[in-house]
């Protein structure tokens, strides 16, 4: 398996916050796949947080990474992974890199994570803080991702780190038989629940998992630019 590493962990204080995140925030919600709980305890979410939000970086919240974005709460990124059910030799793909936090904790998962983000400022710092924290089985790339990453497809899982009006037909089209979408669908901005879509032989079954609250996402199958 593709791992980690985990140097710049930070300070005792940052450790103890970050250990206490995962019991409260996460055991204490139903979180329960060893390997996520894992690599939850393990990845320096610290890395990922602007400077001025450092003590703020194992709170039950999102945070603000500029450019209109988040870092999503520890809780949704927890489930989106452990919702994607992965194996040691899975290949990922991830819509909306942010500063690169998820990335990071889906690298300790699977083998290979293939990150997209339409802005490019935040591919440099998502590119940065993986490499702070000693994450080397991710490819963070600069694209529109409603339209996915054919180059590579199919992929083991898909997941969406931003609401979406519908399921963007591309990432359907590049997930392999028995493979996972997990993705935040909503009717309106700001408001939508996470739905897992998973490929069969057979067709298609999908569920409705956690009410959420992501930004926007963008592009082709993404919620346009409002006109005011």
């Amino acid at each position: 398996m593709g791992r980690a590493a985990t140097p710049g962990g930070g300070s005792d204080r940052l450790a103890v916050q970050r250990a206490a995140m995962v019991e409260t925030q996460l055991v204490g919600r139903g979180v329960c796949a060893a390997e996520v709980l894992r690599a939850m305890r393990e990845v320096p979410r610290h890395l990922f947080v602007d400077p001025a939000d450092l003590d703020q970086a194992y709170d039950d919240h999102p945070l603000p990474i500029g450019h209109g974005q988040t870092i999503s709460q520890p809780y949704m990124v927890a489930r989106m992974v452990e919702l994607c059910a992965l194996r040691a030799e899975d290949r990922v793909l991830e819509v909306g890199a942010g500063s690169g936090y998820q990335a990071a904790v889906l690298a300790r998962c699977c083998a290979w994570v293939y990150s997209l983000e339409l802005l490019g400022a935040l591919v440099q710092r998502a590119r940065s803080a993986l490499e702070r924290a000693g994450v080397r089985n991710v490819t963070v790339i600069e694209d529109d991702g409603s339209l996915g990453y054919p180059q590579e497809a199919p992929y083991d899982a898909i997941v969406v780190a931003a609401g979406a009006p519908a399921v963007p037909p591309p990432l359907l089209d590049q997930l392999r038989v028995g493979g996972r979408l997990v993705i935040p669908v909503g009717a309106g901005r700001g408001l939508q629940c996470l739905q897992v879509h998973e490929r069969r032989a057979e067709g298609w079954r999908w569920r409705e998992d956690t009410p959420c609250r992501f930004v926007d996402l963008r592009g082709r199958y993404g919620w346009q630019e409002r006109e005011d």
